[in-house]
């Protein structure tokens, strides 16, 4: 290749974003130029801005270049650059030692979103298989995104993830994107195109949601607002709609589920312990939504097909979100759109549909016994068993995580990082999590490595190729978990004798993958059907392909369910407002971000400030002017922020993008807008999921910010 010419190479970003992107890194002289599409995805597969402008983190020239090793206190950000081997011999000792005078379950291995796609350099798949040969781990379970779908999916439709292929969408007459905000968070990369394209021809495309989204504004026909965990309550007043107005389909209903009546009468309010009918006038109350427009909406809804009702993670991070869950699930079968063609099932379409089959980076079994919800861990390390948790922890070792910026209530997360004995983490940059670990190890960007990286739930893989050598001395976390695996004594265990290379072709072998190179140089494999429709083989014959239900059948009531102490079928359960915390927040994601990464480049900071959303009504009660700073507080922290005023937040509802790093001052208040500051890791019940959209505030005029340096 000659002097200054480009190298076109596939890639693609190995993030929790809801993408997965066939991409082109352009690299002249050894240097990422640009990122463009990769045109064999076509016309529907597009990146987006965090993907384009990847090579900011590249170069960033905050980037971590050598090992730190703390040599002040936790937090204070006080670190001194060591060696590999110093760092390894470290790391090593402290585990063995560790592990030897409590056991496995002392080690909390955190992080997991940091590169979370890739079949072989998965953080949270490689921490798991590490630490479970070594010895075992304080093991986990759920997740903060999806722990009230996952838990109670199982229980409707008997398993936990369903998705659906986007190119159905093409068959859609209507299509409910309910608390998704796809512009934002995607859901797959053909997602926000195959949206828009429905809306061109003309389909109603609904977005129901506190505000008016991204996606409000560029992909929907229509907004409906509503305030956050009170889904449920609106779902019911449509049930209510559709039943009244005989716009369910009853045959549909019997031949393919069990348990309706139950939740009929319950809507309808004919006896039981809430005798009350769910009507829309009652769900007004509840939810703020103006019962004339719910009455229009479930109308359209009943006599409109097919319809795909597609909902957000957002609607089941509430107190009660498995209601919403299953809820949802239910109102796609009363109406007959469940398993059809340009219908969807109502369950949140994430990592459901298989794509093509590879092999996968095995996780051992845990030697360590006992597992504690992810969404408390905090109260795990801090509890221990004197708190009903598993075991003492001693050491956290955290992999591609921030949970100092994204685990719920930041400074119940703080005292637990001060109060254990020892903490690495691997990372880019030197994050709020970093800091008070004890050591920090430098990693590789997904520009710098090879991987295989899994879509969303969509029929494809793809080939990230590294584009260029990694900077400094960084290194893959694989690596780094290998030379800890050979001076732990398993190394052969850890790698089978595979190199990188080894384990990409391993995975790839077998499979439906024709040609290994192929696939490398271009960056992309399709599956054979890309118009795949979830339980279409149950719909065609529900004898012969029964659901993993008791009753074969989609349980709309569940006996098992039951089980938990909660009703057997879906109730209305949500946190109401009180006089000391009369707002609601809400914590979408931002565009710029994936969760908090991005936030310390001040190329896509400067995109989007931080501030934050509240009605103008709410605004004026509190004497509160634009572009004013505001003091929001919750019974977990107070943040000092600018406000922006825009009708595009429901009156009662305040809403602050996720992801922002916290900046404390001396009294404890957070200057920079971090929303976790806010939010209590009291989950949701029966699942033990997250509920950071029912957070409850109060809001008023604060001093200016002065002499705060963020």
């Amino acid at each position: 290749m000659s002097p200054g010419s480009v190298q076109k190479i596939p890639v693609s970003c190995n993030k929790d974003c809801g993408g997965a992107c066939p991409l082109i890194a352009h690299v002249r002289e050894g240097r990422v130029r640009k990122i463009t599409n990769n045109p064999l995805g076509g016309p529907y597969m597009n990146g987006c801005v965090r993907g384009f402008q990847a090579a900011k983190i590249l170069y960033s020239p905050d980037r971590l270049r050598k090992p730190l090793m703390s040599r002040g206190p936790r937090g204070a950000g006080l670190f001194k650059e060591i060696e590999w081997t110093d760092a390894f011999d470290i790391i090593s000792e402290k585990l063995d030692r560790i592990r030897s005078e409590s056991g496995g379950h002392a080690v909390l291995p955190l992080g997991g979103s940091g590169s979370f796609r890739g079949a072989l350099h998965s953080t949270a798949r490689l921490i798991q298989r590490f630490l479970a040969l070594s010895g075992g781990y304080a093991g986990t379970y759920g997740n903060y995104s999806s722990d009230a779908a996952s838990f109670t999916l199982p229980f409707v439709l008997g398993r936990s993830w369903v998705g659906i292929d986007p190119g159905t969408l093409q068959s859609s007459n209507l299509i409910l994107l309910w608390g998704a905000n796809i512009s934002d968070c995607r859901f797959g990369t053909e997602m926000p195109a195959r949206i828009r394209e429905a809306k061109k021809r003309g389909v109603e495309v609904i977005v129901i949601d506190p505000r008016k989204s991204r996606t409000a504004s560029e992909l929907g026909t229509r907004w409906i607002p509503v305030l956050p965990g009170t889904d449920t309550a609106l779902m019911m007043a449509v049930l209510y709609i559709l039943i009244e107005e005989d716009l369910i389909d009853k045959t549909f209903i019997k031949k393919y589920s069990v348990g309706f009546d139950s939740l009929k009468n319950y809507v309808l309010g004919l006896g039981g312990k809430d005798p009350k009918p769910k009507t829309p006038a009652w769900a007004e109350k509840i939810c703020g939504t103006p019962a004339s427009d719910i009455v229009q909406l479930a109308r359209q809804y009943g006599r409109t097909s097919p319809a795909a009702l597609i909902p957000g993670l957002s609607i089941q991070r509430t107190i009660g979100g498995e209601e919403s869950v299953r809820m949802a699930v239910a109102l796609q079968v009363v109406t007959g759109n469940f398993g059809k063609m340009g219908g969807s099932s109502g369950a949140v379409p994430w990592f459901g549909l298989p794509g093509p089959l590879i092999r996968a980076l095995e996780i051992p079994a845990n030697p360590s016994k006992g597992r504690i919800p992810l969404y408390r861990w905090a109260d795990a390390v801090l509890e221990g068993t004197s708190g009903g948790f598993p075991g003492e922890i001693r050491a956290i070792y955290n992999v591609g995580g921030n949970y100092l910026v994204q685990g719920s209530d930041i400074q119940k997360n703080i005292q637990a990082f001060e109060k254990i004995e020892f903490s690495v983490c691997h990372d880019y940059f030197m994050t709020p999590t970093a800091k008070y670990c004890d050591l920090v190890l430098p990693v590789t960007t997904f520009l710098e490595k090879e991987d295989i990286v899994l879509s969303d739930g969509g029929n494809y893989l793809l080939f990230s190729n590294k584009a260029v050598e990694p900077l400094a001395e960084a290194r893959d976390d694989y690596d780094i978990f290998t030379e800890l695996a050979g001076r732990l004594g398993f190394k052969k265990e850890f790698t089978e004798g595979r190199s990188k290379e080894d384990w990409l072709k391993f995975m790839i072998s077998g499979s439906e993958v024709p040609d290994y190179e192929a696939f490398r140089h271009d960056g992309i494999y399709w599956g054979r059907d890309r118009r795949r429709v979830a339980f279409s083989n149950f719909i065609k014959d529900p004898e012969a392909h029964k659901l993993g239900t008791p009753s074969g059948l989609v349980e709309i009531s569940s006996i098992a369910y039951a089980k938990t102490g909660f009703s057997d079928f879906p109730e209305c359960r949500f946190l109401p407002v009180e006089e000391e915390y009369p707002l609601r927040l809400v914590t979408p994601k931002s565009r710029n971000r994936v969760h908090s990464q991005n936030y310390n480049i001040s190329w896509f900071k400067d995109r989007e400030k931080q501030a934050l959303w509240i009605n103008p009504e709410d605004a004026a009660l509190r004497g509160i002017k634009q572009g004013s700073e505001v003091l929001v507080e919750s019974p977990e922290g107070r943040i000092c922020i600018e406000v922006r005023i825009t009708e595009e937040i429901m009156k009662g509802v305040t809403c602050l993008l996720e992801g922002a790093w916290p900046c404390f001052d001396s009294n404890g208040i957070d200057y920079a807008g971090s929303p976790n500051v806010l939010t209590s890791t009291v989950p949701t019940t029966p699942s033990q999921g997250s509920r950071t959209h029912s957070v409850l505030v109060r809001v008023r005029p604060a001093a200016p910010i002065a002499q705060v340096t963020l």
